[in-house]
């Protein structure tokens, strides 16, 4: 049967109807639909040749780097030196050495219980929590399950593997013991009933199995220890129990000592306890670590439970014993502690996280062996910590793995390929310098798997924005990742002490550093950053250190809603109900506390101090300048939402929805700060009505933060004209279609927690109901549509509700209700209603809430309410900057430096910026900038841009070279600026030179300019909206990346916005992921899978063919290393665990066959013929037959050997009875 390739047929749809998304997009060029008529979309056409198929993209994950989210298991393989991480989630994280670490998710979901290797074996056995055995196989570079087991009527507590044994121990909640049979994973019919284990006199149930291990010194014995503190020693041969031990308080654990006579346990009550099986009446010895000494005769002070206790020894020093817990309860406030006892000294190692589990890493795999432990391994829950045993003063090794993502919370995320790749090398060089120290001397002791770079050869950088103000480049090539610079950015601030600030930080109560946006050249190294309290930090790079003060401007931006909201008389109560209840009454504009607490209306002040004095700047990034928004009569600044900057024009633009704000970085001077509406305002100057001026709304700004060339004078020229006809449409349909909007009527029920909901590590298990939400179009009438049903799916599971970037409320035209105003007033005064690390879409989450007393505290924390969102939804946000090369007017002839402006209603502004022709000019004379009125219109907020040559060739923004500022000899020889542009491809034809790609929430359109006509236009979704947006580079052709609030990633071609890839990839599940996911060249793409995880992914498929070389073996053939000779006596005397035949009292012919309804077996989709296979394939094959050449190779090596040794017995015998013979050849009978 033919296969049919659905791709190949929809590139040829698209190919012949290269417009064919929609003919709705409207534009200023004139006409409408998919292709601008006239012949420039005809030559395009016939210029660029489009070469990217749909055979160039599939979509699949790579690896996932991080601390595994919420862990609860543990587990490691001696021999192999590889760790297994169990979590809640169901996933599982296998690590070896630094390269090796590889992700694997039960479909489950289900939390992983227990953890156990099959050592040396190449698999893994998990316990999970819906009561089902899972049997991994490790042999291949992507691990599968092998078989599962899943028990019907019993919940398993305890699972326990002996070394080289195919034998599992299951014990259940029921106290019951189960055996399963590894290698075919049926139950066996052997059962150590809990009732038969325990004596007959006993009436009470001795509790779930919480302990099983077979003796050291017989493996025909079984330690079962049960939770009410009975410990059973089973004989699995005569099937009874051989002694019995009882104690008061309930067992969390058990160890052996290594000769099998004594063993150790943890009690709830903080006590060891050493039992000796020759006298099992009483203890040999009881322990309160950290309990207080009592007098004689008294009972030991009760401590805190010790969850788990391991008995270690040594050949030449004293046996360790190392704990968790038991601390007193009288030290309530100290943190989680793990004790060493070694002899007499007691070390108590406090940690800055719960202890989740921990492991003693020995020598020896054998359990009847001195161990010799030389690391312990513990798992927190948000760190992953090895100690170093070796040393006196127990040091931890460096841990190399990216465990520390989430030091901080991640608040953003940056994603760069194929960057210059001499920055990894600067960037470490750098950070290394400032590395924490006291680590071991020692290598890391996880050493386990093989590792290569594979093909790819490009470097990649991530950047992570955090929560307390700090930036981590991290090296992020050949799939790994490895912490490179971290840059402090809250140490150009002064520190608020307690009791300060209030003035200035209300805004923000905690995290006043949190980054929200980063913009980063690395070409000239020029790194941007803003925060959430309203600032934007310019850092530059330099090698050298520097004491310098830091600059900083202030600047304002104020916006009238008036010049949208028109009143409804209807609903809205009469303005002076209003002004009777504020003290200072002002109409709607993002913020409902215009007050101070003392009654004056805050203004010109910031929300952080700027430190004065001179700075010491180590070498790295160092702040070049500093802008904040300041408060503007009584308001706080709105969070900036878009962010750029351009190193060859030495220019910063941000955006609020306030306005838009121009700073010259070089001269250290505000160029423009404008409100949004004035943007409409400077491009049509003459066919809008004019209106009254706005009442007591004057623009107050510091002339000396003002370029000379452009003042205020500029706009006082012209009255300010009312929104025309087109305009006013435009804002009333977009109040009422952007997105998902207007979920609930009633704010006031919902809390807004966008930012706790992306950097709370500790989210809610259980995910709350959604409430039936309606989304508004923009059809005359208000006719409301319902949401869609494959979004109300994706969105089941969303803790609260995702709303468009530009969702406006219905109720955004009416006045406040007094119901409203007592609501504001609950607030108490100067508590604005602003929002925590929001981003540059303005995205909320709404959480149900449904008593009064949380709804009180909702407020308070998030401070926000029905009348701030209607503020804030009837302002058009800047949501996009680009700096680019460009015709800034219709028709011009020539080009020049101007700014892309995207606004959340859908209109794009171009700004001319007039640059000084001189280089030595620029640091003297002024810049001008000034809108051109050109705007352009599309479909929802604005989210990227990007430009295109006449062949196609995607235009990358100028950049400056860079050169070190501190460098005084590089300086001394050269001041000019090394300028790279990039202008459009020349031609002889008269026409258009450059193509402009303009992506919003819900369409895109390709323009040419300069007749700025619009060629293609592609409404990408009807239903749901784009989070997500960029412009790549794939295969040396551009592309456009989306990722849609629905879960879908799609891929277009550019210029003809051909669909090449749309796969429902990741439901919106959470916030977090809406906010960090990024697209980057080459294929690449990243987000937050949780609050300590980065899933890296692909949508190449060359990357997904050639992934199998990039990642880590976790399994390599290595010699199990052989047991020790106990000697004569020891072999005499140390037991019978040599003949003990476990497929003889397991098997089926003996034990029979486990009732069908205990368990079910599962066969799993990685096989079923045990652990010497390996993956389906070619490359599974090569595996498979390299592993059966190097055993072979060892067999015939190890034979080989043997024959050689037999040869020289055999030749050495012969000799000696050659000489035997030659000497009595002569000799008589009786000389003899």
């Amino acid at each position: 049967m033919k296969k049919f390739n659905f791709r190949k047929v929809l590139d040829g749809l698209t190919a012949s109807s290269p417009g064919s998304g929609s003919s709705s997009g409207s534009n200023s060029g004139g006409g409408s639909g998919s292709v601008h008529p006239g012949g420039t979309a005809g030559v395009l056409r016939e210029e660029i040749q489009e070469t990217l198929t749909s055979e160039y993209f599939h979509i699949c994950k790579t690896v996932r780097h991080g601390f595994p989210y919420q862990p609860t298991a543990l587990a490691f393989d001696p021999v192999q030196k590889t760790l297994a991480i169990g979590t809640r989630t169901g996933a599982i994280r296998i690590l070896g050495r630094p390269g090796v670490d590889c992700y694997c998710q039960h479909e489950s979901g289900a939390a992983v219980l227990q953890l156990q290797f099959l050592i040396n074996e190449g698999a893994l056995v998990s316990a999970s929590s819906d009561d089902t055995l899972h049997l991994w196989n490790l042999r291949q570079k992507r691990p599968a399950i092998l078989h599962s087991l899943k028990f019907n009527r019993e919940r398993i507590t305890y699972c326990h593997l002996p070394f080289q044994s195919k034998w599992l121990y299951v014990g259940t909640e029921r106290g019951n013991t189960h055996i399963v049979n590894i290698e075919s994973f049926i139950l066996s019919g052997y059962v150590i009933m809990w009732n038969k284990a325990i004596e007959l006199s006993t009436k009470t149930h001795p509790g779930p199995v919480v302990h099983l291990s077979d003796s050291p010194r017989d493996e025909g014995k079984l330690l079962i220890g049960y939770e009410n503190g009975t410990v059973v020693f089973w004989d699995l041969k005569s099937k009874r129990a051989e002694l019995r031990v009882y104690y008061d308080e309930a067992i969390h654990s058990i160890d052996w000592h290594h000769e099998g006579k004594q063993f150790m346990c943890s009690h709830s009550d903080g006590s060891l306890t050493l039992w000796n099986l020759k006298s099992p009446s009483r203890p040999f010895q009881t322990t309160v670590p950290h309990g207080k000494s009592q007098k004689e005769g008294r009972k030991s002070e009760s401590c805190k439970p010790i969850l788990k206790v391991e008995y270690k020894t040594c050949r030449n020093s004293e046996p360790f014993i190392i704990f968790s817990g038991g601390l007193s309860y009288d030290k309530a406030c100290r943190r989680p502690s793990l004790t060493i006892m070694h002899g007499k000294a007691i070390t108590v190692l406090e940690m800055d996280h719960p202890i989740v589990e921990f492991l003693t890493l020995c020598e020896t795999p054998y359990p009847n062996e001195f161990q010799e432990p030389y690391a312990v391994v513990v798992l927190l829950e948000k760190d992953l910590i090895v100690v170093d045993l070796t040393q006196s003063n127990f040091p931890i090794f460096e841990n190399p793995y990216p465990m520390d993502i989430h030091e901080s919370p991640v608040t953003c995320t940056a994603y760069f390929a194929d960057c210059p790749p001499d920055l990894i090398l600067v960037l470490y060089s750098i950070g290394v310098k400032h590395k924490k120290q006291g680590y071991s001397n020692k290598e890391w002791p996880i050493t386990g798997g093989a590792w290569n770079l594979g093909t790819q050869t490009y470097p990649e950088i991530i950047i992570t924005g955090h929560a307390d103000g700090s930036i981590k480049f991290w090296d992020a090539s050949a799939i790994t990742l490895q912490m490179l610079y971290k840059l402090k950015t809250s140490k150009v601030f002064e520190k608020q002490k307690v009791g300060e600030g209030k003035q200035t930080c209300e805004i923000v109560e905690e995290d006043p550093y949190a980054i929200q946006m980063i913009y980063w050249c690395p070409e000239s190294r020029i790194f941007c950053v803003s925060g959430v309290s309203a600032y934007v930090i310019i850092y530059k790079f330099s090698r050298h250190e520097i004491t310098a003060e830091i600059v900083s401007l202030e600047v304002r931006l104020q916006y009238d809603v008036e010049d949208i909201i028109t009143p409804e008389p209807e609903t809205s109560p009469p303005f002076p109900d209003l002004s009777s209840q504020l003290p200072s009454s002002r109409s709607l504009s993002g913020s409902t506390n215009t007050v101070a607490s003392e009654g004056v209306a805050k203004d010109s002040i910031p929300c952080l101090n700027v430190k004065t004095r001179p700075v010491r700047m180590p070498p790295g990034y160092q702040a070049e300048l500093v802008i904040q928004l300041v408060w503007v009569d009584g308001e706080p600044p709105q969070q900036i939402t878009s962010l750029a900057v351009s190193s060859a024009y030495g220019i910063v633009a941000f955006g609020n929805c306030n306005g838009l704000a121009v700073v010259d970085f070089i001269q250290k001077t505000v160029l423009l700060s404008m409100g949004t509406i004035d943007l409409y305002r400077s491009s049509d100057l003459y066919q809008r009505q004019p209106r009254s001026p706005r009442k007591n709304k004057q623009f107050i700004a510091d002339p000396g933060m003002i370029s000379p060339p452009f003042t205020l004078d500029y706009f006082s020229l012209f009255p300010l004209p009312a929104a025309d006809a087109g305009v006013l449409a435009c804002s009333k349909d977009n109040f009422c279609m952007r997105g998902l909007s207007n979920f609930y009527p009633d704010l006031t029920k919902r809390i807004r927690t966008s930012y706790q909901s992306l950097t709370e590590l500790n989210d809610s298990p259980v995910p709350l109901e959604l409430e039936r939400c309606k989304s508004p179009t923009s059809v005359k009438g208000s006719r409301k549509l319902s949401l869609p049903t494959d979004l109300k799916a994706d969105l089941d599971h969303v803790n609260g509700h995702c709303t468009s970037p530009t969702s406006q409320s219905c109720s955004s035209g009416k006045r406040l209700s007094s119901a409203d105003v007592s609501k504001v007033n609950r607030w108490g005064p100067g508590r604005p209603p602003f929002r925590k690390a929001q981003s540059a879409a303005c995205m909320e989450i709404s959480l149900p809430v449904t008593t009064e007393e949380s709804r009180e505290n909702s407020y308070n924390r998030s401070r926000s309410s029905s009348i701030s969102s209607i503020d804030k939804d009837s302002k058009e946000a800047i949501t996009a900057l680009y700096f680019m090369e460009s015709f800034a007017r219709k028709n011009d002839s020539t080009i020049s430096p101007c700014l892309f402006v995207g606004t959340s209603l859908g209109m794009v502004f171009i700004i001319s910026l007039n640059l000084p022709s001189a280089d030595e000019q620029r640091f003297t004379e002024p810049v001008m900038v000034l809108p051109s009125g050109t705007f352009l219109s599309l479909k929802g907020a604005v989210l990227t841009f990007s430009c295109m040559d006449r062949t196609g060739g995607l235009m990358q923004p100028p950049y400056e070279v860079w050169k070190d500022p501190n460098n005084i000899e590089e300086n001394e020889k050269s001041w000019r600026r090394k300028l790279v542009m990039n202008f459009p491809s020349p031609s002889q034809e008269i026409g258009d030179h450059q193509y402009t790609i303009i992506c919003s929430e819900k369409q895109a359109k390709v323009f040419s300019l300069p007749s700025q006509t619009c060629l293609y236009v592609h409404n990408i979704t009807e239903t749901s909206f784009i989070l997500r947006a960029d412009v790549v580079v794939m295969c040396n052709s551009a592309c456009l990346a989306c990722f849609c609030a629905n879960g879908h990633i799609m891929i277009m071609s550019l210029p003809s916005l051909r669909p090449m890839l749309d796969v429902n990839y990741l439901p919106l599940t959470d916030m977090r992921i809406a906010r960090t996911f990024c697209f980057t060249n080459e294929g690449q793409a990243l987000y937050l899978v949780s609050p300590t995880e980065i899933q890296r992914l692909t949508y190449s498929q060359e990357m997904c063919d050639n992934l199998q070389d990039m990642l880590g073996d976790l399994f390599t053939p290595i010699e199990t290393p052989e047991a020790q000779n106990r000697g004569f006596l020891k072999g005499l005397f140390g037991g019978s665990g040599q003949t003990f035949d476990r497929e003889e009292l397991f098997g089926e012919a003996s034990a029979g066959k486990a009732s069908r309804s205990l368990a079910q077996h599962i066969p799993g989709p990685g096989g079923i013929e045990g652990m010497k296979g390996a993956a389906g394939g070619v490359m599974g094959e090569l595996t498979r037959a390299r592993i059966a050449l190097d055993e072979r190779g060892q067999r015939l090596g190890e034979l080989e050997e043997k024959t050689a040794g037999m040869m020289t017995s055999a030749e050495a015998f012969s000799k000696h009875a050659h000489e035997l013979m030659l000497k009595y050849k002569d000799k008589k009978w009786y000389q003899f």
